[in-house]
């Protein structure tokens, strides 16, 4: 436990300045956090030398998750969906080149892990464009929940929420971090106000730590199924990339979907 808390306070030092300042350390440190969740998920799939794939989804995730919604390439100038749609193309090509080493089951897992890194990361650029209060409003309702939920399970927890899934995780716990984040919400608004109503807080302060919560247990079925404990080692006592950043993701997929800026 104390190393956990160590590795997070020196995550917390150094990465709040760069959120804060934005700008071109920001777009570099989420690059970097991009490419290293998508190496982890596609380490976890294949387990052996997967050289060409991982090239071929870097390629397509750093494009899916540039800023802009258009990318101009020489004189063609092509859409978000039209680089998804290139994409799939090129995987399907790559069964044919390989004469099906490279399977259809491959070519899709490589496509989805991609899109739902490379979607999620691109929000996250759009969060920071449309205002600091934005990023730091989730990622605060984010960090009181996982804190809500694992003191509220640890002192209150007696009824399992998913055993089959995540088995240290109880029903106190998880409402637990939904009073947390909405307590920290509310004291968000209040220090640095959005343009939005308490209502809108209150609203979106649940959604995301409800959200978060679906998040992590995405992340354990994925880790259960495959049969890992955790998807990397960058963090001592955290993991790898996705294990800090399954809540983050999933709720910025969410938030993608409901425009919640």
């Amino acid at each position: 436990m104390k190393q956990r808390i160590l590795t997070a306070i020196i995550g917390l030092i150094l990465f709040i300045p760069i959120i804060w300042y934005g700008n071109l350390p920001f777009v570099i440190i989420t690059y970097g956090l991009a490419t290293v969740a998508l190496f982890e998920l596609v380490r976890m799939y294949f387990r052996t030398k997967a050289i060409s794939s991982m090239i071929i989804s870097l390629l397509f995730l750093w494009l899916i998750m540039f800023p802009s919604g258009t990318i101009s390439l020489v004189h063609l100038t092509m859409t978000k969906l039209e680089i998804i749609a290139f994409f799939a193309v090129i995987l399907l090509m790559k069964t044919v080149v390989t004469k099906n080493k490279f399977t259809f089951d491959h070519a899709a897992y490589l496509f989805f892990a991609t899109l739902y890194i490379g979607i999620a990361f691109y929000v996250l650029f759009g969060l920071r464009n449309e205002g600091l209060n934005y990023l730091l409003f989730v990622l605060f309702v984010i960090w009181s929940t996982d804190s809500g939920a694992y003191f509220s399970g640890r002192f209150f927890g007696k009824r399992k929420l998913w055993p089959e899934i995540s088995p240290n995780k109880t029903i106190e716990g998880a409402i637990g971090g939904v009073i947390c984040a909405l307590l920290v919400g509310i004291i968000f608004q209040i220090a640095y106000p959005f343009e939005h109503s308490s209502l809108f807080i209150i609203i979106y302060s649940v959604i995301i730590s409800v959200v978060g919560q679906l998040g992590d247990l995405v992340a354990s079925a994925i880790k259960r199924h495959y049969k890992i404990k955790d998807f990397g080692r960058i963090f001592p006592g955290h993991g790898g990339i996705l294990d800090r950043l399954d809540s983050l993701i999933f709720v910025l997929l969410i938030l993608y979907i409901v425009q919640f800026a």
